[in-house]
C-alpha cells in the first residue's frame, strides 16, 4: 500500500499591508486581515507595516515585518546589530518605557481574565539597566567545517540555526564583549567540532565558562583552556555528560562556587543581624552558587525585588516565615535576618544543600531547609504543622496551584507571591481570594529587558472576619 503523502500548505509569497491593533502576550503585533487573526513579528501597536507570510493556518497567520509604513512613536533603533535575526531579544525596537507599559498591561489583562481581579494598588515597576544586565546565558556553538568557522550565539528567530553574534549588549560586558575571544578559543581546539554549547555564569567578582563537549579534550586543548581562563579571568568548567559531570579545571584546587552579595540598607525600621556568637554584623550577605545553579539573571533587579518583598512582608522579630520554592536561599537568607524563624522548602536536594551552605556562610542559625514536592499533597509534612505568620512563594512558570489550594493549613496573615508567569499568578490569585485573602498590591519587574517575559510580584493579606450583629 502506497504511503499517504503529508499535505503541506503553500505559503503566499506576496507582501500585505497590516494595521497593528495591539501586542500579543508573546510581543508580536496583532492585526486582522479579511477576518483572520495575524501575528506579526517586529510590529508595534498603531503601526502600518508591510509583512511577509511565514506560515498560514486555518485560524491565524504568522508574518514578519518587512517595511514600516507608519512608525509608532515608541519605535526606536535597536541597541544590538543582531536584533533582526537573533532570537535572544524580541522587543529591542520598542522603547524601554513602552516595554514596561506593555508588561503592566499583560499582568492587568491576566488579572481581569481570571475572575475580574483588580489590585488595590499598582506599585511602581522595579527596573534596572536595560543593557549589560544578564549574568547567566547558554550560547550555542557550531563549527562549520566547509568554511573552517566557529559560530557562537543564540538561536535565530523562526528557526533553530545559531546567530553568529559579534557582541551581545544584554549580556554582562565581561561575557558580552568577549564573544570573539570565545570564538577564537574554540577555533583553536582540536575537538572544536564536538563543542555544542558554552554556559556563562557571573558572580559579583568572578565569572565562569562551562564547556559542553561530546568527546574528550586533548592535553593541548586543556592547556589552552587554562591559559584562556588565566588571561581573561574566567573560571573554566568542563561538562562531558549530564549536569552531574560538570567539574572545574581552572583555577585548580579552588572551590567550585561563585558569589553575589545582598545588602539590606533600605529596610525600615533598621534591624541588625545576629551571628552564632552574638556579635553584630553588617547587613550584607554573601550568597554562594555553583555556575549551573538557578539564579536570577538580573542581579540589580533581583536585589530590588528582595527589598520589596521584605518590605511588603513586614517581617517582625517574632514571626515564623515560610519560603516556598526557596532555591539556594535568595529570599530565605535575607528573611532569616529579620524573623524569629524561617523555613525554606524546595524540590531539589542540591538546592536545599546550597541553602544550608548559605545559611552557614552567613552565620544564621534560625533558618532550616527541607526537600518537598510542592506540586503534590505536602500537608502531612512536619514543617507544615506549626503554621506560619508570613509566606513567600516564588514558583516556576506552572505556578503554585497545590500550595494555594492548601494555603489555609498555614494560617498566614500575609503572603508575597513572586511570579514569572502572569497567567498562573492570576489563576492562583483567584484561588487565594476564595481562601479568604485580598489582593493588596501588585506590579511588574523588568527582570528581562527587551524580551516579552513578564515578571511580577503581588501582596495578599488575610481578610479580617466581620463581627456579627451581636458580636
Amino acid at each position: 500500500m502506497a504511503k499517504r503523502r503529508r499535505q503541506t500548505t503553500k505559503v503566499s509569497k506576496s507582501l500585505i499591508e497590516c494595521e497593528i491593533l495591539r501586542l500579543g502576550h508573546d510581543g508580536r503585533g496583532i492585526a486582522k486581515h479579511e477576518g483572520k487573526t495575524q501575528f506579526i513579528e517586529g510590529a508595534l501597536p498603531t503601526e502600518k507595516v508591510k509583512a511577509r507570510y511565514i506560515t498560514q493556518r486555518s485560524k491565524f497567520d504568522e508574518l514578519n515585518t518587512v517595511e514600516i509604513l507608519n512608525a509608532s512613536p515608541e519605535r526606536v533603533t535597536p541597541p544590538c546589530q543582531h536584533a533582526d535575526v537573533c532570537g535572544g531579544c524580541s522587543l529591542q525596537y520598542m522603547s524601554v518605557a513602552a516595554q514596561i507599559s506593555y508588561k503592566e498591561g499583560v499582568l492587568k489583562e491576566q488579572f481581569k481574565h481570571f475572575g475580574n481581579l483588580t489590585s488595590s494598588e499598582w506599585f511602581e515597576p522595579i527596573v534596572g539597566e536595560s543593557e549589560g544586565y544578564r549574568t547567566k546565558a547558554r550560547l550555542g556553538v557550531v563549527y562549520v567545517g566547509a568554511r573552517d568557522e566557529v559560530i557562537i550565539g543564540f538561536r535565530e528567530k523562526r528557526n533553530k540555526r545559531i546567530t553568529n553574534i559579534e557582541q551581545c549588549v544584554v549580556l554582562d560586558p565581561r561575557a558580552g564583549n568577549s564573544l570573539s575571544g570565545f570564538r577564537e578559543l574554540i577555533a583553536s581546539l582540536a575537538i572544536r567540532q564536538h563543542i555544542p554549547q558554552i554556559e556563562i555564569a557571573m558572580g559579583d567578582d568572578s565569572a565562569a565558562l562551562v564547556m559542553r563537549h561530546m568527546v574528550a579534550f586533548t592535553e593541548d586543548d586543556l592547556v589552552k583552556l587554562r591559559l584562556f581562563g588565566e588571561q581573561f579571568n574566567f573560571e573554566i568548567y568542563l561538562q562531558p555528560g549530564d549536569a552531574s559531570t560538570v567539574h572545574k579545571i581552572w583555577p585548580e584546587n579552588t572551590i567550585d562556587r561563585l558569589y553575589f552579595t545582598l545588602s539590606l540598607p533600605e529596610l525600615s525600621p533598621p534591624k541588625e543581624l545576629s551571628s552564632k556568637n552574638g556579635e553584630v554584623k553588617q547587613r550584607e550577605l554573601n550568597i554562594a552558587f555553583h555556575p549551573t545553579d538557578f539564579t536570577q539573571v538580573n542581579s540589580d533587579v533581583n536585589r530590588k525585588m528582595i527589598i520589596r518583598a521584605l518590605e511588603w512582608l513586614d517581617i517582625q522579630s517574632t514571626d515564623r516565615v515560610l519560603d516556598l520554592f526557596c532555591g539556594l536561599g535568595n529570599f530565605t537568607i535575607p528573611m532569616a535576618c529579620l524573623a524569629k524563624e524561617v523555613v525554606g522548602i524546595e524540590g531539589s536536594d542540591t538546592m536545599v544543600a546550597r541553602g544550608r551552605e548559605n545559611a552557614e556562610l552567613n552565620d544564621l542559625n534560625n533558618v532550616s531547609f527541607a526537600v518537598a514536592n510542592l506540586q503534590a499533597d505536602f500537608t502531612k509534612a512536619a514543617w507544615v504543622k506549626k503554621g506560619f505568620d508570613k509566606i513567600l512563594i516564588d514558583p516556576p512558570r506552572s505556578g503554585a496551584l497545590d500550595i494555594v489550594n492548601h494555603i489555609s493549613k498555614f494560617k498566614a496573615q500575609r503572603i508575597v507571591y513572586v511570579s514569572c508567569n502572569p497567567a498562573t499568578l492570576a489563576r492562583d490569585a483567584g484561588i487565594l481570594l476564595d481562601k479568604g485573602y485580598k489582593l493588596v498590591k501588585a506590579g511588574v519587574m523588568d527582570m528581562f529587558p527587551h524580551t516579552s517575559h513578564v515578571e511580577s510580584v503581588a501582596l495578599f493579606e488575610k481578610e479580617k472576619k466581620k463581627r456579627g450583629a451581636n458580636g
